[in-house]
C-alpha cells in the first residue's frame, strides 16, 4: 500500500521540482509529521526542509492576525459589550456566557464563509420581528427586550471585531475573512512562491476564495484525495464537495482534477461488528490489536468514533504493545483533579455560613487531598469525618472544622477558610492547592507522573483564568468563576507524548485527516455518534442558513462520509465496531454508513454480532468451619449472653452472626440527612420509658396518662437531640417524622385511656426490664446466659403482661405459631414470637410465675389490634383453649428449641453456612 501523501510527493519529484522552495499547506498539524517522514523517504540528497503548515497557520500568516484563546476571547466580547451597553441593560458575565459562546460560534461560521454581517443581521432581526407582531403597541419588557438583542447584534460583531484587529487579534473566522481582504498584497509580494495544498475537503469560502485565487496565479498545486466510485456517483455524500469544486471552479475547465484514484474498489477484508455497550468494544478492540504483530501495528490505526472511549480502549490495548501514540487529547473533565476543584468550588460558591457535610466528606476523601493529612498527631480528615459521623451534622461551620487545623495541617485552613465569595482569593487558593499537591507527589515522582501531568495542566488553566481576572476583573463572585471552570473543562485536553511515526496509532475521527493505514478499526459507528447527526446550537435559522450558503448538519454529515470512505480508501483490513445496545446518551442504531456498505455490494461484507462471554457463575454459599479459635471465640460469647436478637439474626442468616458476633464487624454508622426508622423507635421507647418510669409498682390511672401527654412535644424533643444529636428535625421530612414520633406516643397513651375508661386496671411492674439468666446445658461443659431488655411488664387485671414495642406494623399472624420446630428456622414468620417467648422464658427463669402470663407485641402502627398476644394454633388452624397463656408447658417446649439453636451454634461439627435471602 503507498498512502496518498507517498503518491503527491512522487508526482511532484517527477516534475523535478524544487522541495525546499515549496510551501505544503495541509488540513492538520499532524499531517506534517508524515509528510516530512514520506519526504525522506522520497528524496536521495541531502535538502533543506520545505515549509510546512497547517491551513490554520497559513491562513493566520496571510492576516497578519494571531488567533486569541478561546477563553480570552469571552472576557474580550464582554469587555466590548460592557463599553457598548446601557448599564440597566447588561447581564452580568455568568448570564452572558451563557448565550455569549453560541453568538461567537454564529460570527465564526459568518466570517469564514465571507458572509456579509451586516445583511445576515438585518435579516435575522427582520425575522424575529414579524414573529412577535413588532408593530404591536402593547408589547411586553420581555418582548421588547428580546426584540433589542437581535437588533443589536450587527453593532456586537463590529464592535468585537474592530476591538480584536486594533490589538492584532482574531477569532478563527476573522482570520480568514482578513486573510482574503489580504490576499491580493499577499499574491503580489509572493510571485515566485510555489503552494501545495493537498488532502481538503471541505472548503469554506474563505478557503475556497483563497485557493482558487493561488491557483489562477499559477502559484499554487491541489491534491485531492478522493476514489472514482465517490465522484462518479452524484448521490454519494463522500464526493458532495469535491464533485461541486470540479464543476463550478473556474481553474478546472481548463486544468486536470487530480486526483481521482481507484483504490475503493480493491480487495479488502472488511468486518462490521455488533458488540453490545461501550465497554465491549473497547475489550474486542483489545481482542483484534492482540492477534497482529508488531509490523503490522505500525500500519494499524484505532479510530474512535466517541472519545469517551479512550480510557477504556487504552485499559484494553495488550501488555505487549509497546509503541503506542495517541493523537487525540484527553480531555481535562475526565482527569482525577477536575473533580477536585469542581468540590472545592462547589463548597464556597454559595453564600452560606455553614457548609453540607456530604461536599464536606467528599472533599477530604479526594484522592489528591487524604495525602496531605499525615501527621504524627493522626489525620484531621478522618477525625473531621468521624466528628460528622458521630454527631450527625448535615452542615457545619466554618468555625466547628477549623477546630481541628493545626500547624501542621494548615491544609484545613487553606481548604475552608478566607474564601470570602472572592473568585481573585478561590483563583489563588487554587494555585495555592495545586502547589501543596505538587510538593506532596514529587515525594515519588516515579511513581506519581501522571498526576504531576494533571497538576501542571491545571496549574496552566488557574493561571490563565487568574491573568484574565486581574487585566478584566468581570469574575465577581465564587459562583461565576465555577460557572466558567466548567465551560473551560469542556474545551481543554491532556495532550499525550508519543511517537507519532512508529506503533499503533490511537486518534479521533478528524485527526486522520491526510493519513492511511493498512488496518484500520473504527469504533462506535452508530447514527448520533458517526455521523453526530442534527444539533443546531446557532441562533441562524436553518432556512437562513441555507439562503445565505451557510453549511447545515447536511454538509457536516457529509465531512464525516468523506472521512469514514477516506479510511476506506487504501485499507486493506477494516473492522468497523457498533454498539447493539443503543441508548440516548451513547448513540442510536447501527450508522447509515453501514448499512450503505451493504447496499453498495462493492465488498463482500464479513457481518457478525459479538456476545461477551458470560459463563454461568454458580452463586457459591459462604461455609465457615469452626476452629479451636474459633469455638473459644463462641465459648466466650455464650458466657457474655446471647440476646434474642442475636439468636434470631443467627435463624435469619448463620453467616450474618458470624461477621457481627464472632468477627464483630459493625455496619458503617453515616449520617442521617433523614430520621431513621429505628432512630424513631428509639426515640418512642425512650419516651415511653420517661412517662412509665415513675410509676413502676403503682397502678396506672387517667390523670397520670394526662400529665404525660402534656409533656409529649417536651420529652419527644429531648430524645431526638439525644438519638438524632444535631440533626434538622424542623423542615422536611424530618419535621414530619418529629410529628410522626409525637402522634405516635399520643394514640398509644389515648389508648391507654380508653382501656382504664372500660374498668380495666394495669399495674406498671417493670420498664426497660433487664433480665439475665443462666442456661443449664449438659451437652456442653460450659455455662450459656441469654440476656435481654423487655420494654414493658404489667399486670392487666391480675394477669402479668411482657409487652414489647414495636414502631413498625406487626399483624397477629407474627405472634402466632402452629409447629414448634419452626421457630428456630422460619425467620419470617415466627422472629417475633421467639424474642417475645425468649423474653418470658428468662423472667420466670428468675421470679417463676405464680399464674400463667401473656406476652405480645403493641404495634405503633396497628394500634386497633391493642396488645397482639402470643397464642398457639393447632394443626388444623383452629386456637386451643387458654393457648395465648404462657404456661409452664409452653416455656419448656420453647426451652427444648432453644436449647437446639445454641447446640447448633455451639457445636463444632454444624459450620456457619451462609442462606440464600
Amino acid at each position: 500500500m503507498t498512502s496518498f501523501i507517498h503518491d503527491v510527493l512522487l508526482d511532484l519529484k517527477n516534475k523535478n521540482v524544487e522541495f525546499s522552495q515549496l510551501t505544503f499547506i495541509l488540513p492538520s498539524k499532524r499531517a506534517g509529521i508524515f509528510l516530512k517522514h514520506e519526504l525522506s523517504k522520497i528524496v536521495s540528497q541531502t535538502l533543506f526542509s520545505p515549509n510546512i503548515l497547517s491551513v490554520e497557520e497559513f491562513v493566520e500568516e496571510l492576516s497578519q492576525l494571531k488567533q486569541i484563546p478561546n477563553i480570552e476571547l469571552l472576557f474580550e466580547f464582554y469587555d466590548v459589550y460592557v463599553k457598548n451597553t446601557v448599564k440597566k441593560d447588561l447581564d452580568p458575565f455568568d448570564a452572558f456566557t451563557k448565550w455569549s459562546q453560541i453568538l461567537l460560534q454564529d460570527f465564526n461560521e459568518i466570517d469564514r464563509y465571507l458572509i456579509p454581517q451586516e445583511h445576515i443581521f438585518n435579516y435575522l432581526s427582520a425575522i424575529q420581528d414579524i414573529n412577535h407582531w413588532s408593530l404591536e403597541d402593547n408589547q411586553t419588557p420581555l418582548i421588547k427586550n428580546y426584540l433589542s438583542f437581535w437588533k443589536k447584534l450587527s453593532a456586537h460583531y463590529l464592535n468585537l471585531t474592530n476591538s480584536l484587529i486594533n490589538k492584532g487579534y482574531g477569532y478563527q473566522g476573522l482570520i480568514y475573512r482578513e486573510a482574503v481582504e489580504n490576499l491580493e498584497n499577499y499574491i503580489q509580494s509572493n510571485q515566485k512562491k510555489k503552494h501545495v495544498f493537498l488532502g481538503f475537503n471541505a472548503l469554506n469560502t474563505a478557503e475556497s476564495t483563497i485557493i482558487q485565487e493561488l491557483l489562477q496565479n499559477d502559484l499554487a498545486e491541489i491534491y485531492w484525495d478522493t476514489d472514482n466510485t465517490f465522484i462518479n456517483s452524484p448521490n454519494h455524500d463522500a464526493g458532495l464537495f469535491l464533485r461541486t469544486y470540479n464543476s463550478h471552479w473556474k481553474y478546472y475547465k481548463t486544468n486536470p482534477f487530480k486526483w481521482i484514484a481507484q483504490n475503493y474498489k480493491s480487495e479488502k477484508n472488511i468486518s462490521i461488528i455488533g458488540i453490545p455497550k461501550n465497554i465491549g468494544q473497547a475489550k474486542y478492540i483489545g481482542e483484534l490489536l492482540l492477534k497482529l504483530n508488531n509490523k503490522a501495528l505500525n500500519k494499524t490505526a484505532v479510530v474512535l468514533g466517541d472519545e469517551n472511549l479512550l480510557i477504556p480502549v487504552l485499559n484494553s490495548i495488550p501488555k505487549n504493545i509497546n509503541a503506542l501514540n495517541i493523537t487525540m487529547g484527553f480531555p481535562l473533565r475526565m482527569t482525577p483533579l477536575a473533580s477536585l476543584f469542581e468540590q472545592l468550588l462547589v463548597l464556597h460558591k454559595d453564600k452560606k455560613g455553614s457548609f453540607y457535610y456530604k461536599d464536606v466528606i467528599a472533599l477530604l476523601s479526594h484522592q489528591f487531598i487524604i495525602p496531605l493529612f499525615k501527621t504524627n498527631n493522626g489525620n484531621s480528615a478522618k477525625r473531621i469525618i468521624e466528628f460528622i459521623k458521630v454527631n450527625n451534622i448535615i452542615f457545619l461551620s466554618k468555625e466547628t472544622i477549623l477546630k481541628f487545623a493545626n500547624e501542621k495541617e494548615s491544609i484545613i485552613t487553606l481548604l475552608f477558610e478566607n474564601w470570602n465569595d472572592s473568585s481573585k482569593i478561590a483563583l489563588q487558593n487554587c494555585l495555592k492547592l495545586i502547589f501543596v499537591i505538587k510538593e506532596d507527589l514529587s515525594k515519588n515522582k516515579k511513581e506519581n507522573l501522571l498526576g504531576l501531568e494533571y497538576l501542571f495542566r491545571f496549574n496552566e488553566v488557574f493561571n490563565v483564568l487568574n491573568d484574565l481576572n486581574i487585566k478584566y476583573n468581570y469574575l465577581h463572585s465564587i459562583k461565576v468563576l465555577y460557572g466558567l471552570y466548567k465551560e473551560v473543562l469542556n474545551s481543554e485536553t491532556l495532550d499525550f507524548q508519543g511517537e507519532p511515526l512508529q506503533g499503533l496509532q490511537v486518534m479521533g475521527m478528524l485527526e486522520s485527516r491526510v493519513l492511511d493505514f493498512e488496518t484500520v478499526i473504527i469504533s462506535s459507528v452508530n447514527e448520533g455518534v458517526l455521523p453526530s447527526g442534527k444539533s443546531n446550537n446557532s441562533f441562524i435559522p436553518f432556512d437562513v442558513k441555507i439562503e445565505n450558503g451557510l453549511p447545515t448538519y447536511k454538509e457536516k454529515d457529509a465531512v464525516y462520509t468523506y472521512h469514514f470512505y477516506r479510511l476506506l480508501q487504501r485499507a486493506k483490513n477494516i473492522f468497523i465496531l457498533y454498539n447493539t445496545e443503543p441508548d440516548v446518551l451513547n448513540g442510536g442504531e447501527k450508522s447509515r454508513f453501514i448499512t450503505q456498505l451493504e447496499i453498495e455490494g462493492v465488498h463482500n461484507l464479513k457481518q457478525l454480532i459479538i456476545a461477551p462471554k458470560t459463563p454461568k457463575i454458580n452463586r457459591q454459599l459462604i461455609t465457615v468451619f469452626k476452629t479451636e479459635d474459633l469455638l473459644s471465640t463462641i465459648e466466650a460469647i455464650a458466657l457474655k449472653g446471647f440476646s434474642p436478637s442475636s439468636l434470631t439474626n443467627y435463624i435469619r442468616n448463620p453467616i450474618d452472626f458470624y461477621y457481627q458476633k464472632v468477627l464483630r464487624i459493625k455496619e458503617q454508622d453515616g449520617v442521617e440527612e433523614t430520621v431513621a426508622a429505628n432512630t424513631l423507635g428509639t426515640i418512642v421507647h425512650n419516651t415511653l420509658e420517661d412517662f412509665y418510669k415513675p410509676l413502676v409498682g403503682k397502678f396506672l390511672s387517667i390523670e397520670a396518662i394526662k400529665i404525660m401527654k402534656r409533656n409529649i412535644s417536651k420529652t419527644v424533643s429531648l430524645h431526638f437531640v439525644e438519638e438524632y444529636k444535631e440533626g434538622d428535625i424542623n423542615k422536611g421530612k424530618n419535621l414530619i417524622i418529629f410529628e410522626i414520633a409525637k402522634r405516635y406516643v399520643s394514640n398509644f397513651l389515648n389508648l391507654e385511656i380508653d382501656t382504664l375508661k372500660k374498668g380495666n386496671t394495669i399495674k406498671i411492674i417493670a420498664v426497660e426490664a433487664k433480665n439475665e439468666t443462666v442456661l443449664n446445658i449438659p451437652e456442653l461443659n460450659f455455662p450459656v446466659t441469654i440476656k435481654g431488655t423487655v420494654d414493658r411488664i404489667d399486670e392487666f387485671n391480675g394477669t402479668t403482661r411482657i409487652i414489647d414495642y414495636k414502631t413498625g406494623r406487626v399483624e397477629q399472624s407474627k405472634v402466632e405459631i402452629v409447629n414448634w420446630e419452626d421457630i428456630t428456622t422460619d425467620y419470617t414468620k415466627y422472629s417475633k414470637s421467639f424474642q417475645i417467648l425468649m423474653y418470658a422464658y428468662m423472667m420466670n427463669k428468675e421470679i417463676p410465675f405464680s399464674s400463667p402470663a401473656e406476652a405480645g407485641i403493641i404495634s405503633f402502627k396497628n394500634l386497633n389490634s391493642g396488645f397482639i398476644k402470643f397464642s398457639k394454633k393447632d394443626r388444623s388452624g383452629a386456637y386451643a383453649k387458654k393457648d395465648s397463656l404462657i404456661t409452664q408447658d409452653t416455656l419448656n417446649t420453647f426451652f427444648i428449641e432453644l436449647k437446639k439453636l445454641i447446640l447448633e451454634i455451639c457445636n463444632p461439627e454444624i459450620p456457619f453456612t451462609e442462606k440464600e435471602i
